[in-house]
């Protein structure tokens, strides 16, 4: 998108996970003039793929955090999980414009990350399809003025299946998403519907509504991303193809427009959209989030940390699928039960929780 529009746009850092000799090809292609590597590993394949180049590198979690404080008009944060709090809220701190797609950022450490955002004066403009979508729909108008707000859901591989199919449901069948190509992570989210409620809390800081006019269904043509219902009956929809270049070129673009390469939906092609009310006895997981946002204090926090251990255990071979919610879920009584989820005010704070919640989750795997 960033080479269809040249002299549009001019990159000063790109960041990769470990795969060093990709984001070598990246950070030429696209010019940037810094490029850091996450994993210290993928160091050595990063510096001879950036050979020959004017490209200043690094590597590790103190790189993130550089890559993200280099003087920008826009950063994109787009890493998965908590690790992508600090370099986002370093960002935030330099008063930057934001484009987030890292959701663990307002999940972890919500309330801070606001008034941070308040404070300096950055402008947190939403990546994710969903909340992109109730971005624009929204346009502005007063939260008071909005009786519900609605995300959808494709409902995943697993729409149709039991309970109890859900729940030996394969490593390979959880992966397989029937629409949107994404990280071993968010699929295995997106298959237990997590991820809806991780996108839930979310839209509770982002938008500054409460979590009693927060819902969720699910809409397996995923063509509306989002709704907003307003007082006086009206319903105003986000609609887009499913194409994670529609939100990215209305955030690089903001508040201008420009071709993401994706044509709008043939309504007529499509025939009808559908839309069916969320099963949160097949997939606890959602039900669980909810209740966690409900409760508020650091339970979300807690929540996203568990949620990390028990994925990444299923995706190791180590549970089976139906053991997720239950390490969520058993994670957060036992923090409850100990008084450990106090009210995060600080990123700082957040983190003590979300520490506390991995090793109580990976205790639990024990």
């Amino acid at each position: 998108m960033i080479a269809a529009t040249p002299g549009r746009f001019a990159v000063e850092a790109v960041t990769g996970g470990r795969d060093g000799a990709a984001l070598a090809r990246t950070a030429i292609a696209l010019g940037a003039k810094f490029a850091a590597i996450a994993d210290p590993a993928g160091y050595a394949d990063l510096k001879a793929g950036v050979a020959g180049h004017d490209i200043k590198i690094a590597s590790g979690d103190a790189s993130m955090v550089e890559a993200a404080v280099t003087p920008a008009d826009l950063v994109v944060s787009a890493i998965v999980g908590a690790v992508g709090l600090a370099p986002t809220f370093a960002a935030i701190e330099r008063g930057r414009t934001i484009a987030l797609a890292n959701k663990e950022t307002l999940v972890c450490a919500g309330a801070a990350v606001i008034e941070a955002a308040k404070r300096h004066g950055a402008f947190l403009l939403p990546l994710d399809s969903e909340h992109n979508a109730i971005f624009q729909a929204l346009a502005g108008r007063d939260i008071s003025e909005i009786a519900c707000m609605t995300i959808t859901a494709s409902g995943g591989p697993f729409r149709e299946w039991s309970a109890d199919r859900i729940a030996s449901a394969t490593r390979a069948e959880a992966l397989a998403h029937p629409k949107w190509k994404m990280g071993p992570k968010i699929s295995i989210d997106s298959a237990s519907l997590m991820n809806k409620g991780l996108e839930l809390i979310e839209a509770h800081h982002l938008f500054a509504i409460p979590p009693e006019r927060l819902a969720v269904v699910v809409h397996p043509q995923s063509i509306v991303h989002g709704l907003i219902s307003f007082l006086d009956g009206s319903t105003l929809a986000g609609m887009a193809s499913p194409d994670m270049r529609t939100p990215i070129a209305h955030c690089l673009a903001y508040p201008d427009r420009i071709a993401s390469g994706v044509a709008a939906p043939d309504l007529a092609a499509l025939g009808k959209l559908t839309f069916e009310e969320v099963d949160l006895v097949r997939f606890p997981a959602l039900r669980i989030a909810i209740a966690a946002l409900s409760e508020g204090q650091g339970a979300p926090t807690a929540l996203n940390a568990a949620n990390e251990i028990a994925v990444a255990a299923f995706l190791d071979g180590r549970i089976v699928f139906g053991a997720l919610p239950g390490i969520v879920e058993r994670t957060l009584e036992r923090m409850r039960t100990a008084g450990e989820i106090p009210t995060p005010r600080t990123v700082a704070e957040a983190m003590t929780i979300h520490h506390i919640a991995r090793d109580r989750a990976s205790a639990l795997l024990a």
